[in-house]
Order: structure tokens, then C-alpha cells, then sequence
């Protein structure tokens, strides 16, 4: 890996960001060698409808907010700038052209390793980055060797979604314990704008 800086890629819909997705992150910096997360906002995932995502720019800002001065989380808007849909194969090669001292590690649930043939080029992103794989219930990794460059880590992983949270806030829940402190100002301003965008 040499002097390279070791920076896992996060990406998400974080349609909010909320305490699990932080967690995670948390956990990937004080327990492996990654060194700093990137929480890469994603404006449009190619596997999910466009129906309910957030406005990108609020969950961008959420994510800033959630993050704060840490100094080991950064939030991305990199691919905002990107061809879309955004492929991560696509993501990876823009950021290693533009980060070349840096040694990007991807950062997967189980759930969507098991869906990982089906990424575009998925060949591709296990021969030129390293992917790190957390667990997710219901989601069994294969005992069969993994690719080189593949690793399953025992993360501890709350399991909150962020579908929970849009439905509970939708329906006058207070949720906010679910969410990092620092976005519980924003709540009001979450809720106007999912009514927005699930009129009814």
C-alpha cells in the first residue's frame, strides 16, 4: 500500500444519514487501517426509483452537519459531478484520477455483495481496488475464498434504515435518537421536505 493515504469510500443514498451509518464509519477507522471515510452522497443509485430521494444538496448538508470536525469523515458531493446514473466503477477510476495519492477501499454491506455480480464491471473493481465487505443480517458471505483483494470485516452494525426513519418522521414519530445530534435541528426542515416528496 506504500505512503499511499488509505480512504474508504462510503457511498450512499444517505436519504438521511442517521447514528448506524456513523457507526460503521467509526468503527472502519479506529478498528482497520483506513485512515479517513468519505461519505460519497450519491444522487441517484442505479438499483433504486428516483421516487423519495431527498433533494442532494439537503442530504449533503445533513451529512456535513452529522459529521462535523471529525477529522477522519469527509462529505462528498464528488459524484454530483458525475455522469449519471453513477456506476461506482465509474466513481472509483474518476477519484483515483483525481486522488493519486491516495489507496481507495470500497465499503459494502453483505447484501450488496451478494448483488456485486451484477455491478457494472465488477471484474473490474476487484482487480484495481479493494473492497471491504460488513456484515448484514440475513445476508450469509460464502465461505468460499474471496477475491485477493476482498475482505469481510465483524463489524458491529446497527441495524437502522433509513426507510424507517423517512416513514417514522412521515407519521409524527419522534425518531430523533436514530439520527446524529447534530442533524436534530434539521428535523423540522427533514420533515417539510419528505412531505414534499411523499404528498399524502
Amino acid at each position: 500500500m506504500g505512503n499511499k493515504r488509505q480512504t474508504g469510500i462510503y457511498s450512499g443514498s444517505f436519504n438521511p444519514v442517521h447514528i448506524g451509518h456513523l457507526a460503521l464509519a467509526n468503527w472502519l477507522c479506529e478498528f482497520t487501517e483506513l485512515e479517513e471515510i468519505w461519505f460519497v452522497v450519491s444522487p441517484h443509485n442505479p438499483f433504486k426509483q428516483r421516487g423519495g430521494l431527498l433533494d442532494d444538496a439537503f442530504r449533503l448538508h445533513l451529512v456535513e452537519k452529522a459529521i462535523g470536525a471529525y477529522p477522519h469523515f469527509k462529505a462528498s458531493d464528488f459524484e454530483f459531478h458525475l455522469p449519471r446514473p453513477s456506476y461506482t466503477i465509474d466513481t472509483l477510476n474518476a477519484l483515483q484520477a483525481s486522488y493519486p495519492d491516495r489507496e481507495f477501499h470500497l465499503i459494502i454491506g453483505a447484501d450488496n455483495w451478494q448483488k456485486f455480480p451484477q455491478w457494472k464491471e465488477s471484474a473490474t473493481i476487484l482487480e484495481r481496488y479493494h473492497v471491504i465487505v460488513y456484515p448484514r443480517p440475513a445476508y450469509p458471505i460464502p465461505g468460499t475464498p474471496l477475491p485477493p483483494h476482498v475482505r469481510v470485516v465483524q463489524a458491529p452494525v446497527l441495524e437502522i434504515s433509513s426507510s424507517f426513519i423517512r416513514e417514522s418522521l412521515c407519521a409524527d414519530k419522534d425518531v430523533r435518537f436514530f439520527l446524529p445530534e447534530a442533524v436534530w435541528p434539521e428535523i423540522p426542515e427533514l420533515k417539510r421536505r419528505l412531505q414534499l416528496t411523499n404528498p399524502g
